[in-house]
């Protein structure tokens, strides 16, 4: 079966609602494959709750919210008894924002990298933003996270075979005299030649049917390959050639 993805680079612009520029490219996701259930991987999502447990029932709250409001039913695996089999019987998995360090600890300790990665494979429908569009590439090495914890392995689903760095930034905020995002891409690149990356700013996304991938939002994306000058791909353009 065909691979069907949506990989966002983020959940909120400035001054909107939780989810808000997406909701639109959200719901014809989820009405284009007929999907009325989503199971939610909260383990991005760290805070100061009291528990990690209480961080995640806080995430679901908050994401379940938005696709009631979609007409779709969306509960945490963080609830499951069997997580595994959850994920095995999952129509839909919907993966958050957040740590990614932590996000793929637990997915590999879990178990749940693997089965979410072959569901995926096989066509499940699958969505993420941020931490959740990073752990559908080969690996987490071009997150923008502190690394909070030290995962079992750095490698993820691969669903895609290329890396995504979200919320791309073109430059420094203002005062800040270190590297941009785009000198700690292209050192990536220079330990890892073979992977392209997609800058994928902010208010864009990835959305994959099968063989067909198009980006789609408000923005261009900036793709990096070793060896090349960076290359600004339009809006709303085909991108499958780096499928």
């Amino acid at each position: 079966m065909s691979k069907k993805l949506l990989l966002i680079s983020n959940s909120t612009n400035p001054g909107e609602a939780y989810l808000g520029w997406p909701r639109p490219y959200i719901a014809d996701f989820l009405k284009k494959h007929a999907i009325s259930r989503v199971l939610f991987i909260p383990y991005a999502g760290v805070n100061l709750a009291p528990t990690l447990n209480a961080s995640y029932d806080a995430y679901e709250s908050k994401v379940a919210l938005v696709f009631k409001e979609l007409g779709v039913e969306l509960t945490s695996v963080h609830r499951e008894t069997s997580p595994l089999k959850a994920a095995m019987e999952a129509q839909c998995i919907a993966v958050g924002g957040g740590n990614t360090w932590h996000l793929v600890t637990v997915m590999h300790r879990t178990g749940l990298m693997n089965v979410v990665k072959e569901r995926a494979t096989n066509g499940m429908p699958y969505m993420g933003w941020s931490a959740g569009s990073n752990v559908a590439c080969p690996t987490l090495m071009t997150t923008n996270d502190m690394p909070i914890i030290m995962p079992p392995s750095f490698s993820c689903m691969n669903l895609i075979p290329f890396q995504i760095n979200p919320h791309f930034l073109d430059k420094n905020p203002e005062g800040h005299g270190g590297e941009t995002r785009e000198d700690r891409i292209n050192e990536f690149l220079a330990i890892n030649p073979e992977i392209k990356v997609a800058g994928l700013r902010e208010a864009s996304l990835l959305e994959v049917e099968g063989n067909r991938m198009n980006l789609r939002g408000k923005r261009p994306l900036r793709l990096f390959v070793a060896g090349e000058q960076p290359v600004e791909v339009a809006e709303n353009s085909d991108v499958s050639f780096l499928l």
